[in-house]
């Protein structure tokens, strides 16, 4: 496959939104707000490895929006990490916290680094140094990290105990939500691990209910094989799906009788990535992307699904796990297909979901069961999947811009009745 100079993701995110607020006739000051973010904060620290040797580090946290509440969204630690991709999914989390009408703003955050060059130790020492420099930026009433790509429960520990150790001792157990995804025995929520790859199976759950269509020996396809992507295969697996192909930074595999997502998973904790894996055959990334399967799950980084790869594909549905995984070009190839899509605002919402729940339980003190936090979960994405599709109706649009939409609309009616201070 040929290389392509790649899109810049913060323009595609505004071509979203103003395509949205076109179709809302979204007034133009409103419009002028929210093209940018409120705070962008650039940090460049120091940390000591573990050969005694000294590194500079560059850390980004960027504030979209809180007119609906607190900043929230995940931190990243990836070696492509930059501004513009930050912003980028800064923006897209005030849609999606809109969207599940959750009280939270969008925030993103990240250190350009790759995790696995380094230890425990250093990962440790990077993840609280980058905590301390960030300061009063993040709070449980103002910003709320949770994990993304290459950041995990254990980061969100060590991010709550530093923040907790930098303030008052009397009040260090009232910041407990500081951050979301954390371990449970730290404060965390049962069915967090899931949560995205729980939601997004429900969003898959009701297009097929809306099509008519029986997941009962359907097929699937996931690229990237982490948190979201794992479990997805594990909870479709039990409605009677079946993966045929995986894809992740080491390679892609295929097996016609399927592939099994906890073994799978067991291997991808023991060795780092797929390649390899004894349960399928190794084939291109080019075959992965043509792989003839009912459902296809990116669940890796953004703009994966392009004018290259979308041409390929032959599936009935893209369940977008990952954040921006489609480019413009890329969704209209897609459409012109027939192929339907279940938007990331939506489709990867469960995790942003069930971290509100943590953060309420954090705040009153509370432990919800798993049956609890499924339960409300579901209600969550049912409603927000059947607000999507009656809004794609009125207005005539797709999946996405419907669903931004309702976001924006929400946003609107708030800063119309609160205005603009001074």
């Amino acid at each position: 496959m040929a290389s392509k100079k790649k899109e810049n993701v913060f323009d595609i995110a505004r071509q979203q939104f103003e395509r949205a607020a076109d179709a809302l006739k979204l007034e133009n000051w409103l419009k002028v707000v929210l093209s940018q973010p409120k705070n962008e904060i650039i940090v460049n620290f120091p940390v000591q490895m573990d050969d005694g040797s000294y590194q500079t580090f560059k850390g980004y946290r960027i504030q979209h929006n809180n007119i609906m509440g607190p900043f929230k969204g995940g931190l990243r630690f990836h070696h492509d990490v930059h501004l513009d991709e930050v912003k980028a999914l800064a923006s897209w989390m005030t849609w999606k916290c809109a969207l599940m009408e959750i009280p939270f703003g969008g925030g993103k955050g990240g250190i350009k680094m790759n995790p696995r060059d380094y230890s425990e130790s250093e990962l440790e020492r990077i993840t609280r140094r980058f905590t301390h420099s960030l300061g009063s930026n993040i709070g449980p009433e103002h910003d709320i990290p949770a994990p993304d790509m290459g950041t995990n429960p254990r980061t969100m520990v060590w991010i709550m105990d530093t923040y907790m150790n930098s303030g008052p001792r009397t009040t260090k157990n009232s910041v407990r939500g500081v951050v979301t995804g954390k371990t449970i025995i730290s404060g965390g929520s049962k069915g967090r691990d899931k949560a995205t790859g729980q939601g997004l199976v429900y969003c898959v759950r009701k297009w097929a209910e809306e099509k008519k269509f029986n997941l009962d020996g359907a097929t699937f396809s996931v690229q990237g094989f982490g948190n979201v992507g794992s479990n997805a295969a594990a909870i479709l697996t039990r409605l009677g799906c079946s993966m045929i192909s995986v894809s992740d930074h080491t390679g892609s595999i295929m097996s016609p009788e399927g592939i099994h997502p906890k073994r799978l998973a067991q291997y991808v904790k023991e060795t780092g990535g797929i390649a390899g894996y004894p349960g399928g055959k190794e084939i291109s990334r080019e075959d992965f992307f043509a792989s003839p399967v009912d459902i296809f799950i990116p669940a890796a980084l953004e703009l994966q699904i392009t004018d290259q790869t979308a041409p390929l594909m032959q599936c009935k549905v893209v369940a977008e796990g990952a954040n921006g995984p489609c480019s413009p070009s890329g969704e209209a190839i897609l459409a012109k297909k027939g192929i339907d899509v279940i938007p990331d605002i939506l489709a990867n919402a469960g995790g942003v979901t069930v971290s509100y729940f943590e953060w309420l339980q954090n705040r009153r003190a509370e432990s919800w069961t798993l049956e609890e936090v499924d339960t409300r979960l579901h209600s969550m994405m049912v409603q927000a999947y059947d607000t999507m599709r009656q809004t794609a109706q009125e207005y005539g649009v797709d999946n996405r811009t419907a669903a931004y939409i309702h976001g924006i609309n929400r946003i609107q009616a708030v800063y119309k009745e609160r205005g603009i201070f001074p």
